[in-house]
């Protein structure tokens, strides 16, 4: 029997192909995404919603919720969980550097219209979408272990400007002053 796994970097293409596609817009993206996702063995489909699942719990961590309120003025629970599917949607390098320097999404970041950019919940959706319609059934259990119940780190007071300054000074100076 074949066993079919999605490596790492096939998943990031997808990611990066499904962005250029949809030149950027998050919405769009996550319908380009479904196309591509269309195409593939619904097992693939799967592997790659372990990869997402897997990204989107690393995301969650305090001083990258803490980078998405200053960049979005604001985020509450369900918005950071958009934020961090739209964080992967940027692409292997904008995640791993918001993951290892949450600040330096300042520099990460070309462009950032708050209209659309920050809001990727359709792009967590993609898969499950990709797997019902090529079985027809919803999607199984992943096998993957749930984000912890509160984020990783330490935690930020949000609503003190000083406090958000100090840890984002170039996300506060390009984004907020």
């Amino acid at each position: 029997m074949l066993v079919c796994v999605m490596d790492e970097t096939e998943f990031w293409e997808l990611i990066d192909t499904s962005r250029e596609a949809a030149g950027g817009d998050p919405e769009d993206q996550a319908d380009a995404l479904v196309d591509r996702l269309l195409q593939l063995d619904p097992e693939l489909v799967l592997d790659f919603a372990r990869h997402f699942e897997a990204r989107y719990n690393r995301a969650y961590h305090w001083d990258l919720w803490g980078a998405a309120w200053v960049l979005l003025d604001g985020a509450s629970d369900d918005v950071f969980d958009s934020f961090r599917c739209w964080l992967i949607g940027q692409g292997r390098e904008v995640f791993e550097g918001a993951l290892h320097a949450p600040d330096s999404l300042a520099e990460l970041l070309a462009e950032f219209d708050e209209e659309i950019d920050g809001d990727g919940e359709e792009l967590g959706f993609a898969a499950d979408e990709a797997y019902e319609e090529l079985t027809g059934t919803v999607a199984p259990d992943l096998g993957i272990a749930p984000a912890p119940p509160e984020p990783e780190g330490t935690p930020v007071d949000f609503e003190d400007d000083a406090t958000l300054a100090e840890l984002y000074p170039r996300l506060t100076s390009r984004f907020r002053d």
